[in-house]
């Protein structure tokens, strides 16, 4: 029989847009039961695209395997259905700006009296504390500020910001982390916790090396377009049809990939005979020796001379390739499942967490606005069928 390893863990997801439901559907994808709480006109996320029936792809892709509640948290009823709520749950998760959450009526302090075995996890741009904790974010603004986006792109032209939104999906990433060793932690101790991720903080651990370039010996770093210091060649090039890459992070991988280009003269050459000396005579001389072999070639015979050889090496492929892609499909990373909001069967990225013995597939498509508001507030909160007729009357929920 399959498992699901955070069966039993509820979660109030009060988050939109990208980095908090990035969080919690990992905790969904594993089994967590996550009740999405949203205003009463949605997220924003619901007006993001892809658009198909007037539907968002990009709300379905991360609000899947989630129940859905609508509530008006600035009225009496709102908040007192989430006082609720919060009492029967073991994880709060938001990604307002912070202090909003805390003028709702919702500071960690109340939410320990509510329920002191609570874990209370948000994600903002900056944190908890500093002189810009009280700033809003996006992605992009996270890019910018934390020095990715000064390394980002080829050292003639502008900065770049990185293509999809990696500041969300690496705090939202952090946070599932932190919320899962916080749950741990209660295991032993029995108490709750507070988990603090920042957009900046993580973007910043994401920058490898380049802030010891600087810390150690006060080296400024630049922008190196696709080829990078930690190999000669590591860097994309061009074939007859296409392009691809190569790494060489090792001596080994050197001397392999000389005998892939057929070159093995290369191997003994003072030149390159190390790392750091393929690099200071790397563009305007043995790149381009390299680039002007690959152009003889095909991708398939590049292919095949580095793999057998050994070398790292890949193909530049658009999304539609990857997605259609043999090895997608070996590894199960494209989930299927009915959508009401599109009327259709739809795909999107799987679960990239693969534990023996655990589902491996969608349990549900994610919720329309207020989907689960009376089974969750009878069920779950102990409102009254009566009442909750009353709230929704009265404006108080969906």
């Amino acid at each position: 029989m399959k498992k699901d390893l955070l069966k039993g863990i509820r979660v109030l997801d009060i988050t939109q847009a990208y980095s908090g439901p990035f969080c919690t559907m990992h905790l969904a994808d594993h089994g967590a039961e996550v009740i999405k709480v949203e205003s009463l006109a949605g997220e924003q996320s619901r007006y993001w695209p892809p658009y198909k029936n007037d539907y968002s792809g990009y709300y379905a892709y991360l609000n899947r395997n989630k129940k859905g509640i609508a509530l008006d948290l600035k009225s009496p009823e709102g908040k007192e259905a989430l006082e609720r709520l919060i009492k029967v749950s073991d994880v709060v998760v938001e990604n307002f700006k912070v202090g909003t959450f805390a003028r709702l009526g919702f500071p960690y302090e109340h939410l320990k009296e509510l329920n002191p075995r609570i874990i209370y996890a948000s994600v903002s741009g900056y944190g908890l504390e500093g002189p810009l904790a009280s700033r809003p974010s996006y992605d992009l603004v996270a890019q910018a500020e934390s020095g990715l986006m000064s390394l980002t792109g080829r050292p003639e032209e502008d900065p770049t910001k990185v293509g999809p939104a990696v500041g969300d999906s690496i705090s939202g990433t952090y946070l599932s982390l932190g919320i899962m060793m916080a749950l741990f932690d209660r295991e032993r101790t029995g108490e709750g916790a507070r988990v603090d991720v920042a957009m900046l903080d993580c973007l910043f651990s994401f920058l490898e090396e380049n802030v010891m370039h600087w810390t150690i010996n006060h080296e400024v770093p630049k922008r190196t377009g696709n080829y990078a210091l930690s190999g000669a060649p590591w860097d994309s090039f061009k074939a007859k049809d296409g392009q691809f890459v190569v790494a060489c992070g090792t001596e080994a991988l050197w001397q392999k990939f000389c005998d892939a280009v057929d070159h093995p003269e290369w191997k003994e050459d003072p030149n390159y005979l190390t790392i750091p000396d393929r690099f200071d005579h790397y563009l305007g001389d043995l790149r381009d020796k390299i680039e002007a072999y690959t152009l003889t070639k095909t991708l398939a015979e590049l292919e095949d001379a580095f793999v057998s050889h050994g070398v790292p090496f890949g193909v530049v492929r658009n999304v539609p390739e990857v997605v259609e892609s043999e090895q997608i499909a070996r590894r199960n990373m494209l989930w299927k499942v009915f959508d009401p909001g599109f009327g259709e069967e739809i795909r999107m990225p799987g679960s990239p967490i693969k534990v023996q013995g655990e589902s491996d597939d969608i349990r549900c498509a994610a919720p329309t606005v207020g989907q689960d508001n009376d089974q969750i507030l009878t069920e779950l909160a102990g409102f009254s069928a009566d009442e909750v007729k009353a709230m929704r009357e009265k404006g108080s929920i969906a």
